[in-house]
Order: structure tokens, then sequence, then C-alpha cells
């Protein structure tokens, strides 16, 4: 009785101090800073899954690209090198994660969030697998995307001809831009500062949080609040790794992450106006007139259409999601 007292004893405290070998190691890679949302929510996500788990999964977190640019990242993941990430390169598991990317779709982030927590959303979540992600939840990077530079501001279509933006390698992005007549720069997230300090590139675009988080507004002039777009946070999942868990570590894992993304929603857009403050404090801001958006909208038709023709995503799909926002 005293030897299983004292083995039990052991195992208790190892689970307690991280000694005891977990059954299943899920490393996370992300590419945010520390101090982001993203991180913030994989943090909450660790504790949920290893408290649930009694430390039979062990999820280690590494933000930063530590592990590998956000590209390299969904391929890891792919691979199975690592278990999960968020964000990043979406249309890599599936196309249709575009649909949530054309520009000037939607009225408000929160309109956004209510159709990937819908039925669409399982839709879109669903043809991940085909690819090899599993995709238990899908929030929101950050809110609107705004367009910042060094060059002028921009009020019409007429200013964005030229001008050096970053963009992220998101084909949406790259389409709206080139539409725009941007001379467009894909740069990894982690350069996009000193690409901007340093004349490589002219601007970028990003939420306000992304903005004040990688501190661009310390060398760009002008801050366009343009709200065209807004991106998705699917948390991705490498499917055989998750199969291969007993169901009750998948329900653990499932739960866990979705959790996990209304946390990292309700931070992101809470910091989203605090952030802004800090950028306006340091950059010259012009909003986007009725009349501009609406030069804008007709500039950034050929994405859409684009889309449509290509079989990108159903029309019937588009014409789900325009329903349900009253679009």
């Amino acid at each position: 009785m005293r030897r299983l007292g004292i083995l039990t004893l052991t195992i208790v405290l190892g689970l307690s101090l991280g000694l005891v070998a977990a059954d299943y190691t899920m490393t996370i890679g992300h590419g945010q800073p520390e101090t982001s949302a993203r991180h913030k929510a994989l943090l909450f996500f660790e504790q949920i899954v290893e408290m649930a788990s009694n430390g039979q999964i062990d999820v280690e977190v590494f933000p930063s690209e530590q592990l590998g640019t956000e590209a390299e990242l969904m391929e890891s993941v792919q691979l199975g090198v690592i278990q999960a990430t968020e964000g990043g390169k979406f249309e890599v598991a599936t196309a249709t994660y575009l649909l949530y990317t054309l520009p000037f779709l939607f009225a408000s982030p929160e309109q956004a969030l209510e159709v990937m927590r819908s039925d669409i959303g399982d839709i879109v979540n669903a043809e991940a697998e085909v690819n090899g992600f599993y995709v238990p939840a899908c929030g929101i990077a950050g809110g609107f995307r705004q367009w910042t530079n060094n060059v002028r501001p921009i009020t019409c279509p007429a200013d964005m001809v030229g001008l050096k933006m970053r963009t992220p390698g998101i084909d949406s992005i790259m389409r709206t831009f080139d539409a725009m007549g941007a001379n467009r720069q894909t740069i990894p997230y982690s350069d996009v500062y000193i690409s901007l300090s340093t004349g490589v590139c002219d601007g970028q675009e990003n939420p306000y949080s992304n903005i004040f988080q990688m501190k661009f507004y310390e060398v760009q002039t002008y801050l366009t609040v343009s709200n065209y777009q807004v991106h998705p946070n699917p948390f991705f999942i490498n499917l055989d790794w998750y199969n291969g868990l007993p169901d009750e570590l998948q329900k653990i894992v499932t739960e866990g992450a979705k959790l996990a993304m209304i946390y990292n929603d309700t931070i992101w857009l809470g910091e989203e106006m605090v952030a802004y403050d800090t950028i306006a404090a340091n950059c010259e801001v012009n909003v986007l007139s009725d009349d501009a958006r609406a030069a804008f909208i007709a500039e950034v038709q050929p994405v859409w259409d684009y889309y449509i023709d290509a079989g990108t995503f159903s029309e019937g799909l588009l014409d789900r999601v325009l329903n349900f926002i009253g679009g």
C-alpha cells in the first residue's frame, strides 16, 4: 500500500510540475508577436487543453514566426511537422476562405464574425479537410484592414496608383491592389517594419491592432480609414494527428479551440480602437468619403468577378453570405 501511495503521489506531482511525459505533443506556431491577441488566446488554449486532458496533451506555442513564415507554418502543419497554426496563408487549406476577404463585402467585423460562426462557416471549415487540415473554429484576424503609407493621403483610386504597397501573399489582397494600380510588394510580416523604414515599400495594409503591435505607425506618415477587408483566423490542426487522438481528447481539443477563438475575437476587436488612438497620434488620418468608397468599390469589382468566373467559390455560396448579411 505504501508503494502504491508513493507512486500515485509521484504521478500527481509529475503532472502538476510537467515532469511526466505527455501522451501527445501539440506544437503550435504562428506569426504574431507575444503581445498579440492571437498569442494570448493560444496560451489560453494551452491552459484549457492541458488541464482538461490531465496532462495527456502537452501544448507548446511558438509566436513571431519562430518556426517559420506563415506560409511555411501552413506547410509544416499539412505535413505533420507541427500540429497546428492559426490564420496565415488560410487559402492553402481551402480557397473558399477567400470569400470572406472580398473587398468591401462586410459592413462591420462583427458582421463577418456572424457569418464565420454560422452554418456557412461550418461548410467552409469542413472543406479544409480535403487538404489535410481540421478546423474546429474560425474567428477574425483583427478588425477592418486599413492602409498606411509615406507618400500621400489616399482619398481616391488615383492616389493608390504606383504606391509600393506591402501585401501578404493572400490572393485576394494581391488582386485587389493590382486592380487599384498599386505596385505591390510581397514581404514577410516580420520584415515589414524595416522595409517601411528604409523605403523598400511605401506602405502596407493591416488592421489597427496589427499596425499597433508591429509599431508600423512609427515609420508611416498617412493612415487611410478604408474598412476595405477582413481576414478569417482559422485554427488549423493536422487532420491525421487529430484523428489519431482518442475520442475524449478530440472533444477537449475541439471545445478548447472554440473557447479560445471566442477569447481571441474578444481581445482582438476590443483592442482595435485603443490601437487606433496611438496610430492617429502619430499619423495624418483621412477617412474615405462615401463617394470615394463607391469609387473604390467600382475599381475592385473585377476581383469579385474573377473568383466567381474561376469557380473559386460558388455564386450560390456568395449569395448565401449576401442574404445572411442582408446585402
